[in-house]
């Protein structure tokens, strides 16, 4: 049961965050982390086992209802709302607060309840539970990125037991229902004048007992284990941006779901074009003669070469659009004019530059001129 591990644990400091971090700064941490600890980056000997830490933490802390479980069980195992606190021992209980401050039980009942996944006055059986949320990242050259594609993903990760189905139960047998707690997965304690429910010990609070486990997964249901899985990225995906793959993260416990597998993506930069949202960009740079009298200029695409016109007169930072060439259904190829100056020039070309500015029109001035008072 995920709530008697988490008693060990310190999800907080794994990814290196205040326990009020904001969700935004547990993925900035988690990913950062990632990307130095991938096994597929990352060859030191403890880098795996510090991978799979950090994704179980993120799993948890990204999760609202399953961080605010995890956060109540730190508090008491703490002292501060712990069972420590009662019959006057540990001193570490504010009863105002506990109770709500209302002379009722409603605080006590609440926070127990939610403790342990049951509403007020009701119990609820944990048995089958989903699955963590499992992370992994890939990086795509740019142009897979634009039109999209699909790849396979290779994850060495828990996976559910074949044999037994993810029920731990050897196979042709079943879990039996734990007698300590009547199947109900919890145990009544008392102390003093006061009485609370916590996990049964026998079953961890699932209910169920494996008298008989299965050979393959030792009563877990889960084996780790290299997994293929093919991955269809969409067209026009960013760098940064996040797919997720429903039931294809950890199994759940008892037959419970899978969680999801969230898959990071990074695109790699091109040496030739770049993004605007759906459009995709290009720097064009032309000659001098070419922008006064025109030209038609043969341009790369993600689709292949095509011939640009550039219009006479075009001058720099002009943008020609070519429809279509840019994310598949969404975007063009917006392809930049930038008029290319030679820094040196032959003695030829110098006279026929002084012979065309000879006879050139004038650049019309007026408006700086004046500013400047001339």
């Amino acid at each position: 049961m995920a709530s008697q591990e988490w008693l060990e644990k310190d999800f907080y400091a794994e990814l290196g965050v205040p326990q009020d971090a904001s969700k935004k700064d547990i993925e900035r941490a988690y990913r950062k982390l990632a990307r130095e600890l991938h096994p597929d980056h990352n060859r030191a000997p403890d880098a795996e086992d510090r991978f799979k830490g950090i994704s179980e933490a993120y799993s948890v802390l990204h999760d609202d209802e399953q961080r605010a479980e995890y956060d109540q069980i730190q508090l008491m195992k703490s002292g501060r709302g712990g069972f420590g606190g009662f019959g006057g021992q540990g001193g570490g209980v504010n009863f105002d607060d506990l109770f709500g401050g209302g002379g009722g039980a409603g605080g006590f009942t609440d926070l127990f309840g939610d403790l342990f996944g049951r509403g007020t006055g009701t119990s609820r059986r944990r048995g089958a539970r989903r699955g963590n949320d499992l992370r992994t990242n890939i990086t795509l050259d740019f142009t897979d990125a634009v039109k999209g594609t699909t790849t396979e993903l290779r994850l060495h990760a828990p996976s559910e037991c074949e044999t037994c189905h993810g029920m731990g139960a050897k196979p042709g047998t079943s879990p039996s229902r734990c007698l300590r707690c009547n199947g109900s997965g919890l145990v009544t304690e008392n102390q003093g004048a006061f009485s609370f429910a916590q996990p049964c010990p026998d079953c961890e609070g699932t209910g169920t007992i494996v008298t008989d486990p299965c050979e393959d997964c030792g009563g877990t249901g889960a084996v780790t284990k290299e997994r293929v899985i093919t991955i269809r990225v969409p067209a026009g995906i960013t760098d940064g941006k996040t797919v997720r793959l429903a039931g294809r993260g950890a199994p759940g416990e008892r037959g419970g779901p899978a969680g999801d597998l969230l898959v990071d993506v990074g695109v790699r930069t091109h040496s030739l074009f770049a993004r605007d949202g759906d459009n995709v960009t290009l720097r064009l740079p032309v000659s001098f003669p070419e922008a006064t009298v025109g030209a038609q200029i043969k341009v790369p695409t993600l689709d292949g070469p095509v011939t640009v016109k550039v219009p006479a007169g075009t001058p720099t930072g002009r943008v020609l659009r070519l429809k279509g060439r840019g994310v598949p259904g969404k975007g063009d190829l917006l392809v930049t004019v930038e008029v290319d100056v030679p820094q040196t020039l032959s003695s030829e070309a110098r006279e026929a530059l002084e012979r065309y500015a000879a006879v050139a029109p004038p650049v019309d001035r007026s408006k700086l001129e004046q500013l400047t008072g001339r």
